[in-house]
């Protein structure tokens, strides 16, 4: 396996660059996005729902994604994975997490610019804490990963690692702050319906449920609802009871992006929808209703 700690960006196949606007390719397979909604937060028009559930500051955190590419192609994705490809080599964990922070200060300095933009929160952007690693594609995908959540942390940042679950191996050997199992099927047929995989990877989920009930760090299970698919609370129950996971978020699909050339826009549920089907879990599993974020058709659920 190649390594190198040089960026070449030729390799990143150019119909993808052109439909990855507003990312700033990071080396060979690494991307960073700022999210809309530190955007919003630096204008003082909004915070990210996770914000408000755990007290990240959305205005100094990091989007990015390790690697682009993915081992699904699951139809309520907004992201345009049909234009993944391959990766020739990989870069190392310190030159991703130093040159996602380079790339992160070139994008905030478009907004420099602005006149309403708070430029104390601006001042403090340029020195990110907080790490989502879940841009796109699959992150467990990068062999490095658990080094690259190490690095991180050297640098005195919080991680929060998004997966689909299908390597349990490497779910197994990561320790962010916080990690995420993305949840959307509740059986092996609604897997391969939902996320579409090239072969059926239910097995490695379940494993990785299993894991995430023996991690130390923080853990969240993400349910994502679509109307018309998976909107039943009773069908995750033992799912939930296998991961035992310290929070429970659960959040309509959007319709937004390259989901809607595969859903209706009638398979995005309101947030009426999301409260009722949350309210009937938290009655099926223990768990409670810790609070909501409406404009994000989201409900938080814990112990």
């Amino acid at each position: 396996m190649e390594e190198t700690k040089k960026s070449k960006k030729q390799e990143i196949p150019r119909k993808l660059l052109n439909e990855l606007k507003g990312y700033r390719i990071v080396g060979r397979h690494s991307a960073v996005k700022l999210c809309s909604w530190l955007k919003k937060s630096m204008r003082d028009a909004g915070i990210c729902y996770k914000q408000k559930f755990y007290g990240i500051a959305s205005h100094r955190c990091l989007q990015m994604t390790p690697v682009l590419l993915c081992n699904q192609n699951c139809i309520y994705c907004w992201r345009p994975l049909e234009l993944l490809s391959g990766v020739r080599g990989w870069d190392l964990p310190d030159y991703i997490a130093e040159e996602s922070i380079k790339a992160q200060r070139t994008l905030l300095s478009g907004l420099g610019g602005a006149e309403d933009v708070n430029r104390e929160k601006l001042r403090e952007a340029y020195d990110p804490n907080q790490v989502a690693i879940s841009l796109i594609g699959e992150p467990t995908l990068y062999p490095y990963l658990d080094g690259l959540v190490e690095e991180y942390k050297a640098r005195k940042m919080t991680t929060f690692v998004v997966t689909n679950g299908t390597k349990p191996d490497v779910v197994e050997k990561i320790e962010p702050y916080q990690l995420y199992i993305s949840l959307t099927a509740y059986s092996e047929e609604s897997h391969i319906t939902l996320n579409r995989p090239a072969k059926s990877f239910w097995d490695k989920i379940l494993e990785s449920l299993d894991i995430m009930a023996e991690k130390d760090c923080r853990t969240v299970i993400r349910l994502t609802l679509i109307r018309g698919y998976n909107i039943k609370a009773e069908n995750f129950v033992s799912y939930i009871t296998k991961a035992s996971p310290d929070f429970i978020e659960a959040k309509a699909y959007m319709h937004l992006g390259y989901s809607r050339l595969r859903l209706p826009r009638s398979a995005m549920p309101e947030h009426s929808d999301v409260r009722a089907f949350a309210e009937k879990l938290a009655s099926l599993t223990g768990y409670e209703i810790k609070d909501e974020s409406p404009v994000s058709r989201v409900v938080l659920l814990g112990r």
